[in-house]
């Protein structure tokens, strides 16, 4: 053991993993482990026909499906989900999808303190935490509570070899950016940098390896791990600048989730790379330089590169750079004026990092 590292604290959650078991098997167990008889399953709308299926798979233990989860869990449908939930006398929630569905299943377990059990469809990452971000009034704010952690998590790549390739590729440079933002986070330690750095590698070589072959079981289990891992790590620290611009431009100005992270998480990076260069140095041996080597990777999986192309109009950015500078959270570098706003605009252009 070094004697020179610096005193840490972590918060170890009290949750259950399967990985790589058939999912709909995994959720039976997890269920009768619990000792819970009446779930309700969330999703999308969208995939409201996937989850009447596996509802069909699990068998009886789920009651019902609430196909009603959207982007950013607006507090509005969480509303109408707890009315559901309680109506049914739910003893439980089963969550199948991605982020919003997962969020959604945790403001209703921070309302009614129901168990959760996870069933990730995407690279989200927000299963492993206890983190909830809701939007309310057009403003994304985050609070940690551990109401909100899910009890049970089911990785089986099987539920996310049929996830398209586009949406592969930003759900996991989703996944990279927790990772990358915990290397330099104010209140990193040994085991979260490692948990990062484990993390990035995995997604780093899986994604390409996903793209180029979507239905290959073991890439999907690959970067399954290492979404996983980022996630973990997600929980134990604080996040900075990418994240806060994150929250902004998809509670403020509704921009897509995980694409929003896949344009902006180069050009934030290369933000704080002078101020963070030592922290950055396993992406650095990754990627080459971390903002440019970034913006290549994701290029390289055709990922979106500029914000115009999501939605968002040139008329915003001002708004956006005013909004990103309230509430600031603790960044490497200062957060300024003018070099956030010389960020947007790049990002919103797709020009190439600083």
């Amino acid at each position: 053991m070094d004697d020179t590292l610096a005193p840490f604290a972590l918060r170890l959650a009290a949750m259950r993993l399967w990985f790589g078991t058939p999912a709909a098997d995994a959720v039976r167990e997890a269920l009768a482990s619990l000792g819970l008889t009446r779930a309700v399953l969330l999703s999308t709308a969208s995939q409201g026909d996937n989850a009447r299926r596996f509802a069909e798979a699990v068998g009886p233990a789920i009651i019902d499906v609430f196909s009603g989860a959207v982007m950013h869990t607006p507090v509005e449908v969480t509303a109408e989900a707890l009315t559901f939930v309680e109506s049914v006398g739910a003893d439980a929630v089963v969550s199948l999808g991605g982020g919003s569905t997962t969020g959604l299943g945790k403001a209703i377990a921070l309302n009614t303190d129901l168990p959760q059990i996870v069933v990730p469809t995407t690279y989200a990452g927000s299963e492993s935490t206890a983190i909830l971000g809701q939007t309310e009034g057009g403003r994304k704010t985050t609070i940690t509570d551990p109401r909100v952690q899910p009890e049970a998590i089911i990785f089986d790549p099987a539920m996310v070899a049929t996830l398209p390739v586009a949406l592969t590729v930003t759900s996991g440079l989703n996944a990279i950016a927790h990772a990358v933002e915990a290397l330099y986070a104010r209140d990193r330690n040994p085991l979260t940098s490692t948990l990062a750095t484990e993390g990035l590698a995995a997604m780093i070589k899986g994604l390409p390896e996903v793209v180029a072959a979507p239905d290959d079981l073991t890439a999907r289990s690959r970067t399954q791990y290492g979404a996983f891992l980022c996630g973990l790590v997600l929980g134990q620290v604080g996040m900075s600048l990418h994240h806060k611009l994150c929250h902004v431009l998809g509670g403020s100005f509704g921009l897509p989730h995980a694409e929003t992270h896949a344009v902006i998480l180069p050009h934030a990076v290369a933000y704080n790379a002078g101020a963070a260069g030592d922290q950055l140095a396993a992406l650095r041996a990754l990627v080459g330089e971390p903002g440019r080597g970034l913006q290549r990777f994701a290029k390289g999986l055709g990922a979106p590169m500029a914000l115009r192309d999501l939605g968002l109009a040139a008329g915003d950015l001002d708004r956006a750079t005013e909004i990103a500078l309230q509430n600031q959270y603790w960044n490497p570098r200062p957060i300024e004026q003018a070099g956030l706003r010389a960020l947007l605009q790049r990002a919103w252009a797709g020009d190439d990092t600083e």
